[in-house]
């Protein structure tokens, strides 16, 4: 059976507003969280990401308030990550109205946190938030970096993804900071190699900034497409990147 590729957009969130850099850097305000979240739904959006993106740098827990507001307004499942550290975070994300949860910093400095989640809520509320850089370091090319990209590792992320997957992660969200915010497409080349080692959904993020770069990456081997400053600038909408993937002869909802 053919499952259906999903169009996501992302709501990285600072200091309760959406905002938006390149390459992570020079964050600007977007927008209101729950407003946008709102406008999502409306336009047709399969899910909403959710990521507060300075929580690991500040060492505090998501906004659950933010969360439970976005979640009010919005009837699809929806991601959160940023800040999540332990199983108790996983349990007040859901009771706010969160379907997923995304890991990044804290299961790359304690994996066990993966295999803790994943044991008592089940692989398909997790999802590892992959912040990807080019770097000859390591053999695939690409190494994982922590705290909102602002520090590499010397861990392979191909490695990395294999070793989260045994541990139990549902999906794969696989952002390229080289292509965060560029609008010049997605990271191909990333999401191939990701696709090859998958056995879980992968989910391609970075990059997109016209409606013609989407069907590329699912031809890449995407299961899901992620944006976000192409759709808070209203640049184009979700509708639009549903038609150009049937253009393409891609299913979507």
């Amino acid at each position: 059976m053919t499952v259906a590729t999903r169009v996501i957009p992302c709501l990285d969130v600072a200091d309760g507003k959406v905002v938006k850099g390149v390459n992570f850097q020079n964050l600007k305000e977007m927008g209101d969280p729950v407003e946008l979240a709102a406008r999502y739904f409306d336009q047709g959006a399969d899910e909403l990401t959710f990521l507060d993106v300075t929580a690991t740098v500040d060492n505090r827990s998501t906004m659950y308030d933010v969360v439970r507001r976005t979640a009010e307004q919005v009837f699809i499942p929806l991601t959160v990550g940023g800040g999540v550290r332990s199983v108790d975070d996983v349990a007040r994300l859901q009771a706010v109205g969160a379907d997923k949860v995304g890991v990044n910093s804290a299961a790359i400095a304690r994996p066990e946190l993966i295999s803790d989640i994943a044991d008592r809520f089940g692989s398909q509320v997790l999802v590892l938030s992959l912040d990807v850089k080019r770097s000859n370091v390591v053999p695939s090319g690409f190494v994982v970096t922590t705290h909102g990209g602002r520090k590499e590792t010397m861990i392979d992320a191909l490695d990395w993804s294999r070793e989260a997957m045994e541990r139990g992660v549902g999906e794969l969200l696989v952002n390229s900071i080289d292509a965060d915010g560029t609008r010049e497409g997605f990271d191909l080349e990333l999401v191939r190699l990701m696709r090859e080692i998958a056995y879980v959904p992968v989910i391609a993020s970075g990059g997109a900034g016209a409606v013609e770069h989407f069907a590329p990456a699912v031809e890449a081997g995407a299961d899901a497409v992620l944006a976000a400053s192409v759709f808070h600038s209203g640049l184009f909408t979700i509708a639009d990147v549903k038609t150009a993937l049937r253009d393409e002869g891609v299913l979507v909802r």
